[in-house]
């Protein structure tokens, strides 16, 4: 998003490139982690990124992300796990360390699944499931980490996932990245009172997973 001491080695900046593009200073309202692709949302004026940072505080948006997981996933369910704040090192080294753990809700929904017969870790066969992901909360790394709390790790995720099964996804299918994609964000404009839904198509690389996975062409839309 721009310039930080977590990856000082980084050189492209969207804040910087967004900038540039339309000629004007521009305001981060929802960001994204590094790995995660799909829907970006800055404002035009420090008024309105006040605004809708509220709305993101009061709940008020609606967030679907799409995820690859190990396994297979119940059909549907809602994931309350609380999360103790995850505190990174450089950035975060005089943050209070002992904070009780936060309300964090996701809900989510099996939207297609498949075995392939191979042996990956103890497993026979490898079993994915495709995953709608409807986070009611924003908390630092929630989905990623809600889905290991499941046993169901995002595959890609070098962090809460399964080193097995990101090496299989490497090696077979080429896919260096993690697959969690934010594919729609939705509120009530503060300045137009409004509906505003932003839709984001899931990128080259997560499309080619989905296909080689042999899931149906729209199985990967919002």
């Amino acid at each position: 998003m721009h310039r930080s001491m977590i990856d000082r080695h980084e050189t492209r900046f969207v804040m910087q490139m967004l900038r540039d593009q339309i000629g004007q200073h521009v305001y981060p309202v929802h960001r994204l982690d590094k790995p995660t692709s799909g829907v970006l949302l800055f404002a035009l004026n420090p008024d309105t990124a006040r605004k809708i940072n509220a709305l993101f505080a009061a709940r008020e948006t609606e967030k679907e992300y799409l995820a690859v997981v190990r396994g297979y996933v119940d059909d549907e369910g809602l994931i309350d796990y609380p999360l103790k704040e995850e505190l990174d090192k450089k950035s975060d080294g005089k943050a209070k360390q002992d904070k009780e753990a936060q309300e964090a809700v996701t809900q989510y929904s099996c939207l297609a699944k498949v075995e392939f017969p191979y042996p990956v870790g103890r497993y026979l066969s490898a079993r994915y499931s495709l995953v709608q992901l409807l986070p009611k909360t924003g908390r630092k790394h929630q989905l990623r980490r809600h889905l290991k709390h499941l046993f169901h790790p995002i595959v890609g995720d070098t962090t809460h996932g399964d080193g097995k099964q990101n090496t299989f996804f490497r090696e077979q299918l080429d896919c260096h990245r993690l697959l969690l994609a934010a594919v729609r964000l939705a509120f009530i404009h503060p300045e137009t009172g409004q509906l505003l839904e932003i839709h984001a198509a899931l990128d080259g690389s997560f499309r080619r997973v989905i296909d080689a996975l042999g899931w149906r062409e729209d199985s990967g839309k919002s």
